[in-house]
């Protein structure tokens, strides 16, 4: 196969496999430990905040998306604003144009928001000086300080989530669905494209219990190290931009290390068959997980064996690819050069 429909098959596995992430599109995105918009800085722009602590005391000219263990906007927002994290926070001082759609362990709105709120979390407070021009919606327990105006309705809303963004619930088989046919249609690219490859991790997560424990290992590490390390990045000068890229990587790669667990899975019940073949292996497989995830407990902790499996053996068949080409490099650079007797 061509190079450029190499790269086309991978750009189209790239946006499937990050289908499942939420995001969002801005023209400023920072992170850090704690972030800070500061009284005097206007953002001309739609702004995308994660850290620690989020604060934005300024003035952004559009809309606002954050995600901290605290957010709280005291400045002037003049678009929508969504807040996840452990507390967020609309101050008494906030000016909002738009609308406020937040979620977290608590939400508290004490100043001005001009369109319609909706919040999910165990708390939604609203202060005596909270003035919401449109209706306000909610999930969870509501505490309406006197003073507190809603010009719009008041609406309970059991359907909105609480702790992971206030959107209405998804039917559990919809859900497993999607995963299902994507998982099997990023699988079909791979093997379409990648078939040998996909044999060597399949063979690396399964050829046998040391290496099955080898790429386990590597998986796990993988899982737990390279977040702290992308972390300990965004602290440097120019950390922020390679440490937002290298979340993107990370969660591409844990997609990509599940499929191929799918499809490892399904090889290796296949041989105990005697049969080869690497289609079927994939459908099998992606089946066999989607059965067992209905198997309370045993379904999660299986599904997370073979995301560490197919995981480690991607990690670990990536990393012999490139210490194989830069032996050939090397090896190549090496007969390029004379030798003192023949330059002599």
């Amino acid at each position: 196969m061509a190079d450029r429909q190499r790269i086309l098959v991978l750009l189209v596995v790239s946006l499937l496999a990050l289908a499942v992430l939420p995001g969002s599109v801005a023209a400023d995105t920072r992170a850090g430990g704690s972030v800070v918009v500061g009284p005097n800085e206007t953002v001309n722009e739609d702004l995308t905040v994660m850290g620690g602590s989020v604060v934005v005391e300024g003035t952004v000219n559009g809309d606002v998306t954050a995600l901290g263990g605290t957010v709280v906007v005291h400045g002037t927002v003049n678009g929508d604003v969504t807040g996840v994290g452990g507390t967020v926070e609309i101050g008494q001082d906030a000016q909002v144009a738009g609308s406020v759609t937040a979620s977290g362990g608590s939400v508290r709105i004490a100043g001005t928001v001009d369109g319609d709120v909706v919040a999910g979390a165990g708390t939604i407070t609203l202060a005596s000086t909270a003035n919401i021009g449109g209706d306000l919606r909610y999930g969870g327990d509501l505490v309406q300080e006197s003073g507190a105006t809603v010009g719009g309705q008041i609406v309970q809303d059991d359907s909105i989530s609480v702790g992971i963004g206030p959107i209405p619930s998804i039917p559990d088989w919809i859900g497993a669905l999607y995963g299902l046919l994507t998982t099997l249609i990023v699988g079909a690219l791979l093997l379409a494209v990648f078939p040998d490859f996909a044999d060597s991790v399949a063979t690396t997560a399964t050829a046998s219990a040391s290496a099955a424990g080898k790429a386990a290992l590597a998986g796990f590490g993988f899982l737990v190290v390279t977040p702290i390390v992308l972390v300990l990045i965004a602290f440097t000068i120019i950390g922020i931009p390679v440490t937002i890229l290298g979340f993107l990587a990370y969660a591409l790669l844990l997609v990509l290390g599940y499929v191929y667990g799918n499809y490892a899975l399904g090889r290796y019940v296949l041989r105990i068959r005697d049969v080869e073949n690497r289609w079927l292996a994939l459908v099998v497989g992606v089946l066999l997980l989607a059965v067992v995830d209905f198997v309370p407990l045993l379904g999660g902790l299986v599904q997370f064996v073979v995301l560490l499996l197919g995981t480690g053996a991607l990690a670990i068949g990536l990393y012999a690819r490139v210490r194989n080409r830069r032996g050939g490099d090397d090896a190549e650079a090496s007969d390029a050069t004379p030798s003192n007797e023949s330059a002599n």
